[in-house]
């Protein structure tokens, strides 16, 4: 049984396919200023401003995950689309469209093949008007075990294992 940290789109973070450890959120509110002679310069709030999460984490793809996780969301961030986010496991937390605007990984801990057992990665996603999620969810993205169901090994193979050993 799998636990859905969060959901982007289709793309399901947790301990199957890619689990987070920090969760960092920045939003901007703009207050744009015009100068006044002999006073302080006026202030009007002009609405929300950027709204950002960074979403970081230690994959090792040995124990749990996907490790083509990192792939399906590089695939989704290339389509450019803007991708509906939950948090936990329902509707009550629905955070709004989002984009995927970096994708960041240092993998270490190399095996004879060159895969690494360790990867560290780092995820940025920027808020955008929620009228431009995209409909299916990035379902179109492939490559995710969440919603592809004949998802094999790179090798060919269904086994978690099978790329270790």
């Amino acid at each position: 049984m799998s636990t859905t940290m969060m959901a982007l789109g289709q793309f399901m973070f947790g301990l199957d396919t890619l689990a987070f450890e920090q969760l960092q959120r920045a939003t901007d509110y703009r207050h744009p200023t015009n100068s006044r002679v002999g006073a302080m310069p006026a202030r009007q709030f002009a609405g929300l401003g950027d709204d950002k999460i960074t979403l970081t984490g230690l994959q090792v793809p040995e124990f749990k995950g996907d490790r083509k996780a990192l792939d399906t969301l590089r695939k989704m961030a290339a389509d450019g689309a803007a991708y509906a986010l939950v948090a936990g496991a329902g509707t009550d937390n629905v955070l709004g469209a989002w984009v995927i605007e970096s994708v960041q990984q240092t993998g270490s801990i190399f095996i004879a093949e060159g895969v690494p057992r360790r990867v560290e990665f780092s995820l940025q996603l920027d808020r955008v008007e929620d009228k431009r999620a995209e409909p299916d969810g990035g379902a179109s993205a492939g490559g995710n075990p969440a919603f592809d169901d004949d998802f094999t090994d790179y090798d060919g193979g269904d086994g978690m294992w099978e790329w270790w050993l």
